[in-house]
C-alpha cells in the first residue's frame, strides 16, 4: 500500500504544479516515469514491484489497454477523417503495414538468432503511435491544424489496427517452442479469437450507441448517467469477448468505433469519466515503467538494442510515411513532420508487457521487454527534444506565408 500512497502523492504534486512544469515540457507521463526510475533504482531501492502474480497482472494490463483503445476509438474526430481521408488512408493502409515490415526486417538484421515470430511480435510492439509523451506538439497552435488533426486520427486508430496482428504474432511465437514449426493451430486460434472479439465489440458498441442516443433524445437519462453508461461499454465488450473465447481489448476497440457516431449526439463530456480513468491507469503504468527502465539500465547497455531502438523511432517510420504520402498535396516539410512525429508510449509499454508475460516460457519475453523499454526511452528523448524546434520552425514559416486551407 505504501507504493500506492507514493504514486498518488507524486501524481498530486504534478497536478498542483502542472502549469509550471508544462513550461519545461514535463508532462504527467514523464514525471511518473522519472519518479519510478528514482524510487526503484539501485541495489536497495525504496520501492520494488514484484510481478509474481502474472495472471492477475496480465488481466490488469489488458483492462488498461482495453479502456485505452476504447477511448482512442471514440475520440477520433469524424470531421478530420472526412477532410483528410486520403492522407489517413495512406498512413493507415500503406505506411503502417510498411512500417511493420520495416521494423521486422530491421529486427531480423540486428537479431538474426531470434525466432522470426518473436521478431514479428517485437515489430508490433515498437510500431504503435502514442501522442501522450509528445502531447505538446498536438496542442501547439504553431503547428498547422491540419497536421495535428492527422496525427490525432492516426494515433487514435493505429494501435487498434495493430492489436489483432500483435495477437497473431504472440500466438505463433508461443507455439514456436511447443510444437516446432507447425503454427497452423496457433494462427487459427488467434484469428478465431479476433473474430469473436470483432463480433462482440460490434454487438455491444452498436446496441449501446443506439440505446444511449434514443434515451438522451427522449429525455430518459441524465448527463452523469450517460458517463457511467459509456464506461460500462468497454467493460461489457471486454467481458463478453472473453466469455466467447475472443480477445478483450480488440473487442473494446471495435466497440469504441461502433459507439462513436452516437456519442456525437450526447453531452460533450460523456466520455470524460472513462478518459480520466484511462489517464489515471496509464500514469500508474508509467510509474511501473520506471522500474523496468531501472532494471534494464542496471543490467547494462546493449548496443544492438539501442541501435535498433533509434532506427525504430526514426527511419523505420519516416521512410514508409514519406513513400506513402507521395502524390498528396502535403509539402515535403509537412511529410517529414508526419514521418518524424511518431512517439511511442503506453500502447508499446502494454503490448511489450503482455508479450513478455505470454512469451516468458518461450524465451522471448525478456528480450521483447528490453527492446520495448529502450525504444520508448529513445522516443521520449527524440520526440520530446524535437517538439519545441518544430513549433518554432512552423511559426517562422507561418510568418513568411499564410497557412494553407485545412483539408487541402
Amino acid at each position: 500500500m505504501l507504493a500506492v500512497t507514493v504514486i498518488a502523492g507524486i501524481l498530486f504534486t504534478w497536478c498542483v504544479l502542472s502549469r509550471r512544469l508544462a513550461l519545461w515540457s514535463v508532462t504527467a507521463p514523464i514525471a511518473m516515469m522519472v519518479a519510478g526510475i528514482a524510487l526503484t533504482s539501485g541495489s536497495d531501492p525504496p520501492l520494488v514491484f514484484d510481478f509474481g502474480d502474472l495472471a492477475g497482472f496480465e488481466h490488469a494490463v489488458e483492462v488498461v489497454l482495453a479502456l485505452l483503445l476504447f477511448v482512442d476509438a471514440t475520440e477520433v474526430p469524424a470531421g478530420a477523417v472526412r477532410r483528410e481521408k486520403s492522407v489517413v488512408a495512406r498512413l493507415l493502409g500503406v505506411a503502417l503495414p510498411l512500417t511493420l515490415g520495416a521494423a521486422f526486417l530491421t529486427a531480423l538484421a540486428f537479431f538474426p538468432d531470434r525466432p522470426g515470430w518473436v521478431l514479428a511480435t517485437l515489430a508490433t510492439v515498437v510500431v504503435p503511435l502514442d501522442l501522450a509523451p509528445a502531447a505538446a506538439v498536438v496542442r501547439d497552435e504553431r503547428v498547422p491544424a491540419r497536421l495535428r488533426e492527422v496525427l490525432n486520427v492516426e494515433g487514435g486508430l493505429s494501435d487498434g489496427i495493430v492489436s489483432p496482428v500483435f495477437l497473431i504474432c504472440v500466438a505463433a511465437a508461443a507455439e514456436y517452442r511447443t510444437v516446432g514449426d507447425d503454427y497452423a493451430e496457433a494462427l487459427l486460434g488467434a484469428l478465431t479469437a479476433a473474430g469473436w472479439a470483432v463480433g462482440a465489440g460490434s454487438l455491444v458498441g452498436n446496441l449501446a450507441g443506439r440505446l444511449l442516443r434514443r434515451s438522451w433524445a427522449r429525455g430518459w437519462t441524465l448527463p452523469a448517467a450517460t458517463r457511467l453508461a459509456v464506461l460500462s461499454v468497454p467493460v461489457a465488450a471486454y467481458s463478453l469477448s472473453l466469455a466467447l473465447g475472443g480477445n478483450g481489448f480488440v473487442a473494446s476497440f471495435v466497440a469504441g468505433v461502433c459507439v462513436a457516431p452516437s456519442l456525437r449526439h450526447l453531452p460533450e463530456d460523456t466520455v470524460k469519466m472513462t478518459d480520466d480513468l484511462v489517464t489515471l491507469s496509464a500514469l500508474a503504468l508509467w510509474f511501473l515503467f520506471g522500474q523496468l527502465v531501472s532494471d534494464e539500465f542496471w543490467d547494462g547497455f546493449h548496443l544492438s538494442v539501442i541501435l535498433y531502438a533509434v532506427l525504430a523511432c526514426t527511419l523505420v517510420r519516416l521512410v514508409p510515411v514519406m513513400l506513402a504520402l507521395i502524390g498528396t498535396d502535403l509539402s515535403l516539410s509537412d511529410r517529414l513532420f508526419l514521418g518524424w512525429m511518431g512517439p511511442r508510449g503506453v500502447a508499446s509499454v502494454v503490448f511489450g508487457l503482455l508479450a513478455a508475460i505470454e512469451l516468458r516460457a518461450a524465451g522471448g519475453g525478456d528480450f521483447i521487454s528490453r527492446v520495448m523499454v529502450i525504444t520508448v526511452m529513445v522516443s521520449i528523448v527524440l520526440h520530446g527534444l524535437s517538439s519545441e524546434p518544430m513549433g518554432r520552425r512552423y511559426a517562422r514559416r507561418r510568418r513568411a506565408s499564410p497557412e494553407p486551407r485545412a483539408g487541402g
